[in-house]
């Protein structure tokens, strides 16, 4: 009996793990370069380290690189990426104007005490060849419009949202709401950002959107008209402190 019960706890533990491996993989490996940046820019401020601006911006291309290769390896594992979803316009119209709003806040809420630390200005200004400047801009971009967008929602919406409510998180369907998981998923969403208030905002406002339309896929566009429309901005205005 023992041997039994144990058994059918390791078939419904195998069947989970690599589910929430798919989802915390891609942010995790993410979040070790953001670690790296930041341990290579406190060893520069502190004499310890001499490295060439433009050494610690191209560290950007294998992070992102990075993250899009195990995106991809488990692509089949994320069956909530419904692509079709885009074709219903009022949804789609809907998280692109609610992307558009969380970029317009997004650069007005930086009152010093809704800021964690400093923010790092990664000016591509610091690269003199003007080739490679243009492929740092090319990769930053690609990575704020596309690829972190469809790995931040895949951890955020996707997995803690539904986890915080039940273990087995692939049990709960997509958009289910309780206050719990909308208040903390937010919150931790905007823990991870220098801009803590902007991004509880931001976390609230694509749970609203996951909340009305049922679908990560939505999440994804407004999370990618948020950071696309805002890296155009920061190369229109220079405003560098927002990458």
């Amino acid at each position: 009996m023992r041997s039994e019960s144990s058994s059918s706890l390791a078939d419904r533990k195998s069947a989970v793990d690599p589910l929430i491996l798919a989802r915390v993989a891609p942010f995790g490996l993410f979040m070790i370069f953001v670690g790296i940046n930041e341990g290579l820019h406190f060893l520069i401020a502190k004499g310890f380290l001499t490295l060439a601006p433009e050494t610690l911006l191209f560290l950007y291309i294998p992070r992102i690189a990075a993250v899009a290769a195990v995106l991809w390896y488990f692509r089949a594992d994320y069956p909530e990426l419904r692509f079709s979803d885009l074709k219903r316009w009022a949804p789609t119209f809907f998280s692109i104007v609610a992307g558009l709003i969380v970029f317009v806040l997004w650069i007005q809420m930086t009152w010093p005490f809704a800021i964690f630390g400093s923010l790092n200005s990664d000016a591509p200004t610091a690269i003199r060849e003007p080739s490679l400047r243009l492929v740092f801009i090319a990769f930053r971009l690609i990575g704020a419009a596309l690829v972190v967008p469809v790995m931040e929602e895949l951890f955020w919406r996707s997995f803690v949202v539904r986890y915080i409510i039940r273990a087995d998180f692939d049990k709960v369907p997509v958009g289910v709401f309780t206050v719990a998981s909308f208040c903390i998923s937010a919150v931790l969403f905007g823990m991870e950002h220098n801009l803590w208030l902007a991004g509880i905002m931001a976390g609230a406002v694509y749970n609203l959107i996951l909340y009305k339309t049922r679908s990560i896929t939505q999440c994804i566009v407004a999370h990618g008209v948020t950071n696309g429309v805002l890296g155009i901005w920061v190369l229109i205005t220079h405003a560098w402190q927002f990458w």
